[in-house]
């Protein structure tokens, strides 16, 4: 039988699949906030010691090997292309060229380091990195929020620890969009456990102009706001549901009038590798590194360990019964990760938002003692640490 553990604590509103009890009087809108602050102080104060132990330990090695820690976390790689964008805009035509057309890279986070560098000191690359360290507390808030909901406090601050200690982890501070599109989609799944049909809505739709796979979290949102509809109608839920993929049909639809063709996008898409053909590259390359390559990359064997272990949690959550907008999201996101034909090492990184597939350890480890806690917690952190530093200093392309 499916542990009872892992279900709400609590009634939910009718209007929301999971979530709270309403109550008929609610405190001031800031002493709640402050409320909600509090009781995740915890969570956020492990989450910021594990992502500066990695991060000391990083710039130890980097030190050691004589290289700056700066450029590393906040110009190299995907980076790079959103400081361009950030300075230069998108171009205009498709090219011929391969792994050249920046219009494969959604636009909020460059124009949002754009407006803060404007109105702040220092390089659009200090300000893009701070936005990420800063969306990096918004998301791992929102992490807490969504697992101390379902389960508890300590399930929460759980589940905010071991999405921290993540193998690449480390992309959390670094000047990519993971961090700003793990909090759109972390608050989105709790609005959507709370009954804030707009906010979830409105998140999702944000998503969707931060990355490509913004798709996921507009599909959890729609699907739970269309399935509420059949208890009691709302407008808002309705409303949630054609907001929330708004953010992704508008970019995808702004390429496609930007190159004159309606499938834009998706060429752009061709011209990075990166078309979905169902999963075949991806069991091409998990053979190649499992049974054909007898040296393979430490990097890539992480990769496919983070792939099968992902499957694997996946049809945990599915068995422990998770509320459906969690199974939505983390389904889509792996459906679409695992059945691309594109390049194959930043799929680790690609599953970082999915955070829900950490609530079944998150679940066993608050149940198991203490010092079976802090021992599987220990070592989380310092394989974190190991394949963080792996990645950026060692692991010759990008994360």
């Amino acid at each position: 039988m499916p542990s009872t553990a892992s279900r709400p604590t609590s009634a939910p509103p009718r209007n929301a699949p999971s979530g709270l009890v309403p109550t008929t009087r609610q405190p001031p809108r800031k002493a709640r906030l402050r409320a909600h602050l509090r009781r995740a102080a915890p969570a956020l104060l492990a989450y910021a010691a594990v992502r500066l132990t990695v991060l000391l330990a990083v710039a130890l090695w980097a030190h050691r090997q004589h290289h700056g820690l700066w450029p590393i976390l906040a110009t190299q790689w995907d980076a790079n292309w959103y400081l361009g964008i950030a300075a230069h805009g998108y171009t205009h035509h498709l090219g011929t060229a391969y792994d050249a057309n920046n219009l494969a890279f959604f636009p909020l986070y460059p124009l949002l380091v754009k407006a803060v560098a404007m109105l702040t000191p220092g390089t659009r690359a200090t300000t893009g990195l701070v936005i990420a360290v800063a969306s990096s507390f918004l998301a791992a808030w929102g992490v807490f929020a969504v697992g101390g909901l379902l389960h508890g406090r300590r399930v929460g601050v759980l589940l905010t620890v071991l999405w921290a200690a993540l193998p690449v982890g480390l992309v959390e501070w670094m000047g990519y969009t993971e961090s700003l599109f793990t909090a759109f989609a972390a608050w989105a799944l709790y609005a959507v456990l709370t009954g804030r049909w707009l906010w979830a809505g409105s998140l999702a739709a944000l998503s969707g102009l931060t990355r490509p796979t913004g798709i996921a979290v507009a599909a959890a949102v729609s699907v739970a706001a269309l399935l509420s509809l059949r208890r009691a109608f709302s407008g808002r839920a309705l409303a949630a549901a054609a907001l929330a993929p708004a953010g992704w049909l508008a970019y995808v639809g702004w390429v496609g009038l930007r190159l004159g063709r309606w499938d834009g996008y998706f060429a752009v898409q061709q011209l990075w590798h990166n078309e979905w053909d169902g999963g075949v590259e991806t069991l091409r390359r998990l053979r190649e590194v499992l049974a054909y390559d007898s040296t393979p990359e430490l990097f890539l064997v992480m990769v496919t360990v983070t792939l099968l272990a992902s499957v694997a949690l996946y049809v945990l959550s599915a068995w422990d019964r998770q509320p459906l907008p969690l199974l939505v999201f983390t389904g889509v996101l792996l459906l679409i990760v695992l059945g691309s034909g594109g390049v194959y090492f930043p799929r680790a990184r690609f599953l970082l938002p999915g955070f829900p597939l950490l609530l079944p350890p998150a679940l066993y480890l608050a149940r198991a003692s203490r010092r079976f806690r802090t021992l599987a917690l220990t070592a989380a952190v310092l394989g974190s640490v190991y394949c963080s530093a792996y990645m950026v200093l060692v692991w010759p392309s990008a994360p």
